[in-house]
């Protein structure tokens, strides 16, 4: 028997980005938890990749990682009156072509791609639809380039040796994109550009002003088609992967107090929202000195664990 819709107890499906891992986003999942939230960060298989072994499932139509991801929104959906849609990278655009499906109580887009369009994409990149010709694309990839999403250069530096590990995969992502997952992509993300409009539910838009990625153009489209004018955050002194980089701090923040305003959580059971200082806790490994994995005894660990946070 299905337990009964809990109105008092939010759920929250953040979806992770494109040939990467649950991983990047448990620093902003620890925070949405202790707001009161009930969070699912599924890993999809054909979609990511593990963080646990690298192992990669053949790429699927982009449909079927909607599919997949629509699964886990009917499962929150049957024990919680109200779910809100989330996602960082290719995960926030899977996160609103979710939301053209199912309602969504809110959304929370955190460097959404709609254009691979920022400052450190090739300009040879014009020339990828070449290698979506379908004998080229079941075996070309290509491999991911510094700075990785990410400006910290200490947590950076941990990324690149986990992407040169023997598994290929870090928190920020795999070391090499399959031309046939970017091939489902760019279709998904025609697919979202043209459903915006239709897409009504509350947003919040966190965007870092340097990102590598996907550039302002991205928010912008959001600002201009979106069904309602979405909340918009700028953040500038981080890359593509706000919820790991410098700022993650002041992201999870922003995305817990959006909530709070948006789909809050009842009182009764609720636990407190977190203090500046427990907020900055996960930061603590990445200081000036010292390596993630050799923090002093007794002092707070990152929120995360895997390949490149352990």
């Amino acid at each position: 028997m299905q337990a009964a819709p809990n109105p008092a107890r939010p759920a929250v499906l953040l979806l992770h980005g494109l040939c990467a891992n649950p991983l990047e986003l448990m620093p902003l999942g620890r925070v949405l938890r202790e707001a009161g939230y009930v969070v699912d960060i599924p890993a999809l298989p054909g979609y990511g990749v593990s963080a646990e072994d690298g192992r990669r499932a053949p790429v699927p139509r982009y449909e079927a990682w909607l599919e997949m991801a629509q699964a886990h929104y009917d499962r929150l959906a049957a024990q919680h009156s109200q779910v809100v849609l989330g996602g960082l990278s290719m995960g926030a655009t899977l996160a609103l072509a979710l939301a053209r499906r199912r309602r969504a109580a809110a959304l929370l887009l955190v460097s959404t791609t709609l254009h691979f369009d920022g400052w450190n994409v090739s300009p040879w990149r014009r020339l990828l639809p070449l290698a979506y010709v379908p004998p080229l694309r079941q075996w070309l990839s290509f491999r991911e380039t510094s700075p990785y999403g990410i400006k910290n250069e200490r947590l950076r530096a941990w990324v690149a040796q986990a992407m040169q590990s023997e598994l290929g995969v870090s928190a920020a992502g795999a070391a090499r994109l399959p031309a046939a997952s970017l091939y489902q992509a760019s279709r998904l993300l025609r697919h979202v550009r043209a459903a915006l409009p239709a897409i009504d539910a509350p947003a919040v838009v966190l965007h870092a002003s340097e990102d590598d990625v996907a550039g302002p153009r991205s928010v912008r489209d959001l600002q201009q088609h979106l069904g309602n004018e979405p909340e918009v955050h700028w953040f500038h002194d981080s890359y593509h992967m706000l919820t790991l980089d410098n700022e993650r701090v002041a992201v999870a923040g922003a995305a817990r107090d959006f909530l709070l305003r948006t789909v809050p959580v009842a009182t009764a059971g609720r636990q407190p929202a977190l203090s500046p200082v427990s907020l900055a806790a996960p930061a603590a490994p990445l200081r000036q000195g010292r390596t993630p994995s050799t923090a002093p005894s007794g002092e707070a660990q990152p929120a995360w664990r895997g390949p490149a946070f352990s």
